[in-house]
């Protein structure tokens, strides 16, 4: 039957299983906004097309579905980069569809006009720019697969304004699952992991992105519970380890070389990655003798680095290779050699604040008491700044995908478009977000959003007035600050004016009520916190300041 190329992607997306489209409109796209008044797609329109790109990764993350993201010409698709960046990067699927000017004028300047496959080539899986409408149902269908082979990352379409309002009679492709069956490493492989095990003196596991993935977690565990081997986890790692094996967990590691787990890492002679970046942890920090044998479990071959050449690369299915590891392993470590790092550990992730400040908040504070309100059903999403450090060293998670994290490339601003994203994909759950007064600024506008969704979520935001990573990174190097500093907000008016609830810690004592308060109150919550990080300069002690991030 005819209709215009603009419904049958609709279709296509249809046929993909695609429940939201995060975006905003413009006149290249606009025939596909006209199609999705007709679809079971609820289209989530954002105010930046940076945050829908952030909502759509999250979405992607946490379900294993793509995120979908569709923008018009020119600005709208330039602002998707770093979402898409972020995506690509840390391994969330996304499919995004953008707007182009007509064919005719591709190759010349004209009005909202860009190279937009070459821009996105950059920071995706794969960019097309799809000048047939007779391409349309392979083009989105490949989108999907190629978005969800692991590791999983954007991929970008572009469409020509007439291309979308073409006549055409084709169908969607029917939908293929694609969960690709990729098998085992190859025994033999497996065999020499075991011998290299067996015969090194400390052997650990590093667990990295992928090992959040739900099958790969639930075969990481047999392994270290079958093992007893050491283990440590990289920020997005977090929830990997259940609580009943938190005897083999020795932290989490990343960005600066000062945690107990790196205390592991540096008496190491045999590293065993599971699903490990090196965007996470650089090698070039925890290697820096090239001094450690790598077996590296992944679904890729990772990029070599002068620090970072595995002794033996375990490619194909994680979980296959897992079980076939684990069902052949009869190592056994004993856990008492490491028993000083294991107390270090407790110190560390029972700390309490020494100094308390009256009027504010120490971080610490924030974290013991958080637990409390803390379930399986409850996701966390935490921004970037001072407040990713802290949550990321002294919050345990126990529940893969639990506590998200943007890890390889530390994007500012995700926080909240992620719980929103995360209420959307499990509205059954509790949902919890949180940001420094810094990051919250680059996406509060989805404020707006999240009140005409009316979606119940809780978002703390640490306010000390400046981007405080920064700004200690800047003091250790040279003395002195620069341009971290800014001027308060009153987040209470803020979200009133959006039709939102905001609370205002008023008292340090007062802080367990006022979170019970917030996440009881329906709909989006911003609860301010003055927050103390007198403390802060702990988080780089033993720091070279050249190795900062």
């Amino acid at each position: 039957m005819p209709q215009t190329a603009a419904k049958l992607l609709v279709k296509c997306l249809e046929q993909h299983n695609v429940k939201y489209i995060f975006g905003i409109p413009g006149a290249k796209v606009d025939s596909i906004f006209n199609a999705l008044l007709d679809s079971s797609i609820e289209l989530i329109l954002c105010r930046h097309e940076q945050n829908a790109a952030f909502m759509a990764g999250a979405y992607g993350r946490l379900t294993g579905n793509p995120g979908v993201v569709l923008v018009t010409s020119g600005p709208g698709v330039g602002n998707l980069t770093t979402g898409l960046m972020t995506a690509t990067t840390e391994g969330y699927p996304i499919v995004a569809i953008g707007g182009n000017v007509p064919r005719n004028m591709l190759y010349k300047q004209s009005h909202q006009s860009a190279k937009n496959m070459q821009l996105m080539e950059a920071v995706t899986k794969s960019s097309k720019e799809i000048v047939s409408a007779e391409n349309i149902p392979e083009a989105i269908a490949n989108a999907f697969k190629i978005s969800k082979l692991p590791t999983s990352g954007a991929c970008f379409l572009s469409f020509p304004q007439d291309v979308l309002t073409e006549t055409i009679s084709l169908s969607p492709i029917s939908f293929i699952e694609d969960d690709v069956p990729y098998g085992s490493a190859p025994s033999e492989y497996i065999n020499e992991t075991i011998k290299l095990i067996n015969q090194a003196k400390n052997p650990i596991v590093l667990l990295g992105q992928e090992a959040s993935r739900l099958k790969n977690t639930s075969e990481i565990r047999k392994l270290i519970n079958k093992t007893n081997l050491p283990v440590i986890g990289t920020y997005q790692a977090a929830g990997s380890i259940s609580k009943d094996l938190i005897h083999c967990f020795f932290g989490r590691v990343g960005l600066f070389q000062n945690q107990p787990g790196d205390t592991l890492l540096s008496l190491s002679d045999l590293v065993i990655t599971i699903g490990f970046n090196p965007a996470e942890y650089d090698p070039e920090l925890w290697n820096k003798k090239q001094n450690k044998n790598i077996i590296h479990i992944d679904y890729n071959i990772p990029d070599i680095h002068n620090t970072y050449q595995p002794k033996i690369n375990l490619i194909g299915s994680i979980a296959r290779t897992l079980t076939n590891l684990t069902n052949q392993i009869t190592y056994k470590a004993d856990l008492e050699i490491y028993s000083s790092i294991k107390k270090e550990f407790e110190k560390h992730i029972n700390q309490k604040p020494t100094n308390i400040n009256p009027e504010k908040t120490h971080p610490l504070q924030f974290i013991n008491l958080l637990y409390n309100f803390v379930d399986e059903n409850t996701i966390i999403s935490c921004d970037i700044g001072s407040i990713y450090m802290w949550m990321a060293r002294y919050f345990l998670s126990y529940v893969p995908h639990q506590l998200l994290f943007s890890n390889g490339q530390q994007t500012l601003g995700v926080g909240m478009p992620w719980a929103m994203a995360a209420k959307l994909a499990y509205p059954e759950k509790k949902i919890i977000s949180m940001s420094g007064d810094g990051g919250f600024l680059f996406s509060a506008t989805e404020l707006e959003t999240a009140v005409r969704l009316n979606l119940d979520f809780t978002h703390f935001i640490w306010v000390d007035g400046s981007y405080d990573m920064v700004k200690e990174q800047e003091i250790m190097k040279y003395g002195r600050k620069s341009g971290v500093d800014f001027n308060k907000i009153d987040h209470v008016k803020f979200a009133e004016s959006f039709g939102a609830h905001g609370f205002r810690l008023e008292a340090p004592n007062e802080l367990e009520a006022l979170i019970a308060k917030a996440i009881k109150t329906k709909g989006p919550v911003l609860v301010e916190i003055p927050i103390d990080y007198n403390d802060n300069m702990q988080l780089f002690t033993n720091t070279n300041p050249s190795d900062g991030h």
